[in-house]
């Protein structure tokens, strides 16, 4: 058998294929006809090698070589393990979903550390170094999944903020939204969670007309989420309730009036002029489990990346099945050179209030990001952060977590605790 416990040093990968090879070859030959014929053998070992490109992140895997395997390349075959191993990720077992309910409660945890320490006059790298804390003394997480990105104030619109020319290095301020996607990993298992919230523990006005603006698209998705449903349509989804949220505040204008309809009118032809991009310039969400951005998302077989701005973007454009995990993050950002494009562009300059658009430049996004696991009839949030605004306030003012009640149960957040090392859902 197989496992764990049996991994193999490179070094010992030639006396393992040989030995393995010459062990099926006499099972084959000690078999009768009539066996063969009933399994539908070909009655010839196979030696099947990982070979085959991550369609998310462009990198190979390459198959396993040592010295004398050309003596098998008779019976080498490059092609279906990989298509077979990337297709058993896209979809989880329970054991996988039960340490992906882990990882992401962790994460949730340290995430609310961080909600409660944050304050003007940090820098960012220290609410970094918080997280890692906690997610480590607490949780046992050496590693994280991914680069944290604390982006706060007007970094929060540079999307992979965080990395080595950006080392997540700025001084807060009390005008900051801080922007914070941090993920602990556990045995391979990745999290990949969002928060954001008013550095100063208070929201303004206008930063709760974006804030909450995501919040509804990121319900809105929930909402919809089972198997069936289009990916791509989910993206769409978002963008709508994102752009209802900036006519909403006067960045944008509904030519027929404010009505519900004139409204709804609006954004179809803001969607059909690409408007959305320019406010989420990236996808919706991704598939996460062994990888941050797991394998899968364009297989062969499965639908082709969109042309459409934002659109492409999206790591899958799959139709959705059941045992997926994907994480739903919508954002809302004001990215200079995208405004400066848009207000170029004839089919979407019609749709802005310029000198409203003023009081953002400069604000920087917001984005909620929550992990996902698909069900039979719809879908199970893994993540538990602070996402109302007054869950959110109340964190920041040192409110206990998780709480007495769940005010918004439409995010479908699966309330868990961990004790003595194993999970156990909660009540609420």
């Amino acid at each position: 058998e197989l496992g764990v416990e049996r991994v193999l040093g490179v070094d010992e990968l030639k006396a393992f294929v040989e030995r393995e090879m010459k062990r099926m070859e006499e099972e084959e030959e000690e078999e009768e006809e009539e066996e063969e014929k009933k399994s539908g053998g070909s009655g010839e070992p196979k030696l099947f090698l990982l070979k085959g490109m991550n369609s998310d992140s462009g990198n190979f895997a390459t198959p396993a070589s040592f010295e004398g395997i050309e003596k098998f390349n008779d019976v080498r075959d490059e092609d279906s393990l990989f298509k077979c191993i990337a297709e058993c990720r896209v979809t989880k077992s329970p054991a996988e979903v039960d340490l992906l309910r882990y990882t992401n409660w962790i994460s949730s945890m340290a995430h609310v550390e961080v909600m409660r320490a944050c304050k003007p006059g940090m820098m960012e790298y220290q609410l970094e170094s918080l997280f890692q804390h906690h997610t480590y003394t607490h949780g046992g997480c050496r590693h994280m999944s991914y680069t944290c990105i604390c982006a706060c104030g007007p970094n929060a619109n540079i999307l992979h903020y965080g990395h080595a020319g950006r080392p997540n290095s700025r001084l807060l301020t009390s005008s900051d939204i801080a922007l914070l996607d941090m993920g602990a990993e556990y045995h391979c298992y990745a999290s990949d969670i969002t928060c954001s919230y008013p550095v100063k523990g208070t929201f303004t006005v206008d930063q709760r007309a974006i804030y909450e603006s995501v919040l509804a698209a990121q319900v809105s998705v929930l909402r919809e989420l089972k198997p069936g449903v289009s990916w791509l349509e989910m993206h769409r989804e978002a963008e709508r309730e994102i752009l209802k949220g900036l006519i909403k505040c006067g960045v944008l204008t509904a030519a027929g009036g404010d009505d519900a309809e004139s409204v709804d009118k609006a954004i179809e032809e803001m969607l059909d002029a690409d408007l959305g991009a320019i406010f989420m310039p990236h996808g919706m969400g991704h598939l996460i489990g062994i990888d941050t951005h797991d394998v899968g998302g364009y297989a062969a077989g499965m639908p082709e990346r969109s042309t459409r701005p934002g659109l492409r973007k999206l790591r899958t454009a799959r139709v959705i099945e059941e045992g997926m995990v994907l994480t739903v993050e919508p954002g809302c950002y004001f990215i200079d050179p995208l405004l400066d494009m848009a207000l170029s562009n004839d089919k979407q300059k019609k749709f802005f209030n310029t000198q409203r658009l003023k009081d953002f430049r400069g604000f920087g996004g917001v984005r909620l990001e929550d992990d996902v696991w698909v069900t039979a009839d719809g879908c199970e949030n893994l993540t538990l952060c602070p996402r109302s605004v007054d869950e959110v306030l109340n964190v920041m003012k040192g409110g206990t977590w998780p709480p007495d009640k769940d005010v918004i149960p439409e995010l479908k957040r699966a309330w868990a605790v961990c004790k003595e090392g194993k999970m156990e859902m909660l009540g609420m």
